[in-house]
This record gives structure tokens, C-alpha cells and sequence, in this order.
């Protein structure tokens, strides 16, 4: 996600159980509309909270005040309606996107819709999921290669989920998505529109997805951006993941063989990155960006797969070069920020089952997916995401299932052929899962998250957004590769970008 060149985005989802218009207890509105004030961080939008049950299940029980924002439509007497937005995943602020929405949306969007964005349950300026600092920091490497280190990290996950829990109170164990659907009916009945239109990127697909099948009739018009296939079970979810980061290092290869702008250029990277990869499997690979220390198999993964996501193949390629010359003087990286807050587990695995029999089983697993995919032997947002559920307690309330056919309006699905997160199969599964109410407009090209990133896209989606006309079937823009503009340096902090977070420690996307 281009966090330097758009203020936003997102990474994971698809789906629920439920039919049509279920009426919103009163007790959703009850309190009236919004009360809209500045908003502390920018005065020209607009801010406000809404109270919700902490559980669906218990309307008048405790209850959780979400955080909200809004841009008014630019063009109040050509205004169409409401936008909800949702950043992704699962940890994205919908306030911050909405603040800086003017950076991702076309003028026509803002001059047309109010923009909305709110802090998911959980999240941010919405009771964020806290954790005792000094025990998030005790976390294992994202490595398992024994059953001792098996062992450890299901031991950790259950201190961890106690800890959580402890630290959060009673919201803990309900930022489902399921339950944010309700959350987000409440807000449009709230808002009071008979319908809403919703943007959702990455994680926020699911989101989309899941309130569209329960609420068919309160949809105008939905797009869903990088798209989740919740029906994916545990091989589908680690193997589509690692196939297709391997697909995005096929294309950086690609481009390295017919591009001189590549700093590997002429030389054979795949060979080059086996090195790469044999030195940290052996402990003695030196980071490029900081001589006194190692990286990780992991964390060299990490550095490729997070490089993919604008993409910064220039990027990669310096990067590819230094490590392979040996420890050089760049500049090192920056402290890790110890953090609290801590909510991407607490909903993933609640969305998720990844059940595994043990390492004996979770290393049969990785060891088929390594082989189909070499240079990128699994992805590090399913092996942190998926490791992060292991050993557990509890049930989870939104495990994965297939979509009932629309009953929405016409859907629109987004997605890059080359996405390093949300593979293009996922796509069009889901597409298929919706029927002909769905239709999927490929972008022939790289990177995660797919509007801003061509004119051909942006015109697409502004077209549908205005006049609920999906492109027709079968349509695609062609891809843009990427310029060198803003090259640095990358390391194994690169992360994840633009707006949704897909595993610990990972950056804002």
C-alpha cells in the first residue's frame, strides 16, 4: 500500500450468516443522530461518537462508544448520500482515513458523498484491545521450527489472550466482524439514510461483504477493493498467501531482466536471493541497513513481501544488492516503538479458524507450501496471522463459510492481477459466490489495493459510485509499473502500508 503517495489502505476477508433487512434494535438509535463537532485533529471534518452494545446478544448491556468522522459532500445540493469507508485490517482507523480521504478519493467522490469513516470496536479512539506491554514484547520469533517452539507459542497465545482480555474488559472477544456489522447498521440508521454506498479495502472486503448479506436492502452501492475469500481453510489460507507473494517476486524478477533501472539488472536474482535466503536459514546473513545485526529467515521474507505491496521494486533491488555485497554503512533502522495497543489478533482470530494438529501437521503444511513456492516460502501476514491463533481458548463466533447469492444491488470487485496479499483467485471466487449482482474489474498489475492506482481504475469505480453501473463483464485496466520516485532504503520494518495492519508489529499501511 503506497503509504507515501496515498493516506490510506488495506489487507483480509469475506463473509457471515444472515438474509434480509433485519430491523436495528431501538436501542441503536436511541440516542439520536451524531452530535458533530471539529474534529480535534482537523477542523474542517467533522467527528462524533455512537453508542453500541459491547454484545449484539445483550442490547442493553454494557455498551462501547465508536468513534466517528465525517467529510460532508463538497456539492450539498448534488449530493447522492453517505460513503462508509473501511480501511482494513483488521486494526485500520476509519476516522484517520476519513481525515485523510481528500489524499485518496477523486474531487467528483468528495463533491458527491459525505464521507464516513469510524474506529471498528476495538480499535483505536474506539476502546482500543490493550495489552500489558512488557508481554506483547515477550512475543516469540514468528519461527516455528520445532515442537518445543510450537509448544511455546501456543503457551504464549493463551498468556497473551489472558492478559488481553484482563487489560480490556468486558469488549474483549466481541470485535467479530459480525458484530461491526451491526455496529455499522447502527450507524446508517443513525445517520438516518435509507441506504448507504461503502468503500472497503483489504480486511474491510470482509466487512462489505458480511453487512451486505445481512442487510441487502441498506446497500446503494459497494465496492470492494483486494478482496478476501472467507471460505479459504487453513492450507488455502497459508498456500493462496505464499502463491501469491511468490507470484508478486516472479513479476519483480520480471521486471529486474528488462529493466536497467533494477540495481540487480543483468545478474540472476534468483540465484542471488537463494543466497540471501540460505544465509539467514544459517544465522549469518548481515542486515544491509545496520551491520551489527542478523536478519532472520523471516525477516528477510519480510523485506521482499512488504516491498511488493506499492510496489517498491526499486527498492527491493537495492536492497537485494547490498545484502548480497555483504555488511556495507547505511543508515540504520529506527528503534521499535513499543506499543499497548493490540487488536489484530483478537479479531482475526474470531474470523478465522486455522485449526492445526500440532507442528508435526503445521510443518507438513508449510513444507507442501514451500515447495510451489521457492523464492517466497510462505507469506509473512498468513504465518503471523495464522500463528497468532494457535492454542487459543474459545470458540470462534465468525468462522469462514460461503456467501449466500446477492440480494444487494450491483457489487463492484477490485483487484490486482499481482497482489502480494489478496490473490486474484480470491476475487473472482467471491464474485462467483455473489452471482450475477457481482462483477470484477482486474487491474493488470501490481500492488495491493487497487483505486488511485490508474486513471482507468479510478474512472471505473468514480462511474459505478455515481451511477450504480458496474463496468461490463469481463473488464480490466491495464497495469502501471512503477517509478523510482522516492526510493530509500528497506529493511525488515517495511512491513505492511496503507492503512490496515495484517499481523504484529506490522506497519500502517
Amino acid at each position: 500500500m503506497r503509504a507515501q503517495t496515498r493516506p490510506i489502505l488495506a489487507a483480509f476477508l469475506t463473509v457471515l450468516a444472515a438474509v434480509t433487512s433485519v430491523a436495528t434494535p431501538a436501542y441503536a438509535v436511541r440516542g439520536g443522530a451524531p452530535q458533530w463537532r471539529a474534529c480535534a485533529e482537523d477542523a474542517t471534518a467533522q467527528c462524533a461518537t455512537l453508542t453500541v452494545p459491547v454484545d449484539w446478544a445483550r442490547p442493553y448491556g454494557p455498551s462501547v462508544a465508536v468513534a466517528l468522522a465525517r467529510r460532508p459532500a463538497a456539492d450539498p445540493r448534488h449530493r447522492i448520500g453517505t460513503l462508509v469507508v473501511n480501511p482494513g485490517g483488521p486494526g485500520g482507523s476509519g476516522v484517520d482515513f476519513t481525515l485523510e480521504s481528500a489524499g485518496f478519493f477523486t474531487p467528483e467522490l468528495r463533491r458527491r458523498f459525505d464521507i464516513v469513516g469510524f474506529d471498528p470496536r476495538g480499535v483505536s479512539r474506539s476502546h482500543p484491545i490493550v495489552c500489558t506491554t512488557t508481554v506483547l514484547t515477550a512475543a516469540p520469533p514468528p519461527a516455528i521450527d520445532s515442537a518445543r517452539a510450537y509448544d511455546t507459542f501456543v503457551a504464549y497465545n493463551r498468556r497473551l489472550d489472558a492478559d488481553c482480555a484482563r487489560r480490556t474488559g468486558p469488549l474483549y472477544g466481541h470485535v467479530d466482524t459480525l458484530s461491526v456489522v451491526r455496529d455499522v447498521e447502527a450507524l446508517r440508521a443513525a445517520l438516518g439514510e435509507e441506504t448507504i454506498s461503502f468503500y472497503g479495502a483489504s480486511y474491510g472486503t470482509l466487512l462489505g461483504q458480511q453487512y451486505a448479506e445481512r442487510y441487502p436492502r441498506r446497500i446503494r452501492a459497494m465496492v470492494l477493493d483486494s478482496v478476501m475469500d472467507h471460505t479459504v481453510d487453513t492450507d488455502g489460507f497459508l498456500g493462496g498467501e505464499a502463491l501469491t507473494a511468490q507470484d508478486s517476486f516472479d513479476e519483480f524478477v520480471a521486471w529486474c531482466a528488462r529493466s536497467t533501472e533494477c540495481a540487480v539488472h543483468g545478474r540472476d536474482v534468483r540465484e542471488l536471493w537463494a543466497g540471501l535466503l540460505a544465509a539467514a536459514r544459517a544465522g549469518t546473513l548481515r542486515d544491509p541497513n545496520d551491520p551489527t545485526s542478523h536478519l532472520s529467515l523471516y525477516e528477510l521474507v519480510a523485506v521482499a513481501f512488504g516491498s511488493m505491496y506499492d510496489p517498491q521494486w526499486h527498492a527491493l533491488g537495492i536492497f537485494i544488492r547490498d545484502a548480497a555485497a555483504g555488511p556495507g554503512a547505511r543508515r540504520p533502522r529506527a528503534a521499535p516503538v513499543d506499543v499497548s495497543e493490540h487488536g489484530f489478533h483478537a479479531a482475526f482470530c474470531d474470523d478465522w479458524s486455522m485449526p492445526v494438529a500440532g507442528y508435526a501437521d503445521l510443518r507438513a503444511r508449510l513444507d507442501r507450501i514451500a515447495a510451489t513456492a521457492p523464492q517466497m516460502p510462505f507469506s509473512p501476514l498468513a504465518i503471523t496471522s495464522a500463528y497468532g491463533c494457535l492454542g487459543r481458548p474459545g470458540r470462534v463466533d465468525n468462522p469462514q463459510r460461503a456467501l449466500s447469492r446477492a440480494r444487494t444491488g450491483p457489487v463492484l470487485l477490485v483487484n490486482a492481477r499481482h497482489d502480494p496479499a489478496t490473490p486474484h483467485v480470491w476475487a473472482r471466487h467471491v464474485a462467483a459466490q455473489l452471482g450475477p449482482a457481482a462483477s470484477l474489474l482486474t487491474y493488470e498489475g501490481w500492488g495491493h489495493i487497487v483505486y488511485g492506482r490508474s486513471d482507468c481504475v479510478s474512472g471505473a469505480v468514480d462511474r459505478y459510485m455515481l451511477t450504480v453501473r458496474p463496468p461490463a463483464a469481463g473488464a480490466g485496466c491495464p497495469g502501471v509499473e512503477p517509478k523510482a520516485a522516492g526510493v530509500g532504503s528497506i529493511g525488515p520494518g517495511v512491513g505492511v502500508r496503507r492503512g490496515d495492519r495484517h499481523g504484529p508489529g506490522a506497519t500502517q499501511r
